[in-house]
């Protein structure tokens, strides 16, 4: 029988269990191999704790925010600071949404972008694709083409995080649903390029490729 298990690494009394029933049986860490990967998870499934976890050992880890630091939306401030929190201060962090000037920059330092999704909303954005700007589709597939020739060709090992949006209910809006095919699209091309793929469910990630 096979159980696949994320825990906390700080629970002593999760640690201590999981000792004790590895003596009972095999145990088999889900890690990623060198190179690069792509999680996928919906919300507070885990994915991003996941990946964090595999870079645990790397005393020099560039962690890439895409998001942008608003101090006037509480709620976000407090979930920027509980990310901060989770990370080893031995970790820098880059704001951007230059992933490729990232992946192509000559660094032995692996690299964890956090998240796909939030880079996607921001070009969006840029592109003002929200008022149907003119050309805003053309400067999408240019910019995801970046990314993408980006992590074929980089030497940095790299995890992207992202979002599993096709799995819900259809949005209500025009702009919510634009959204979520751009991101599904964004998803596809991605997977394509990177050397895993994972997917993390309720804590639980297992690899799909």
């Amino acid at each position: 029988m096979e159980f696949h298990v994320t825990i906390d690494p700080s629970d002593d009394a999760a640690v201590a269990l999981l000792r004790e029933l590895a003596g009972r049986g095999e145990v088999m860490v889900p890690v990623h191999g060198p190179g690069t990967a792509l999680v996928l998870g919906g919300a507070r499934s885990g994915k991003s704790f996941w990946a964090e976890s595999q870079l645990a050992d790397a005393a020099d880890v560039e962690y890439v925010a895409t998001s942008y630091y608003d101090p006037d939306d509480a709620e976000w401030v407090e979930r920027i600071r509980l990310h901060r929190e989770r990370r080893p201060s031995s970790w820098r962090t880059t704001e951007t949404v230059d992933l490729p000037a990232v992946l192509a920059a000559d660094d032995p330092a692996p690299v964890l972008v956090d998240c796909l999704a939030v880079w996607l909303d921001r070009v969006l954005f840029d592109a003002d694709a929200w008022n149907d700007a003119p050309g805003w589709r053309e400067g999408l597939r240019s910019k995801v083409d970046a990314l993408v020739n980006a992590i074929r060709t980089t030497r940095r090992d790299a995890i992207f995080v992202t979002n599993e949006v096709g799995l819900g209910i259809v949005p209500a809006t025009p702009g919510g649903r634009l959204y979520r095919d751009e991101l599904g699209r964004l998803n596809v091309a991605v997977a394509a390029a990177v050397d895993e793929v994972w997917t993390c469910t309720a804590g639980i990630a297992r690899r799909i490729r």
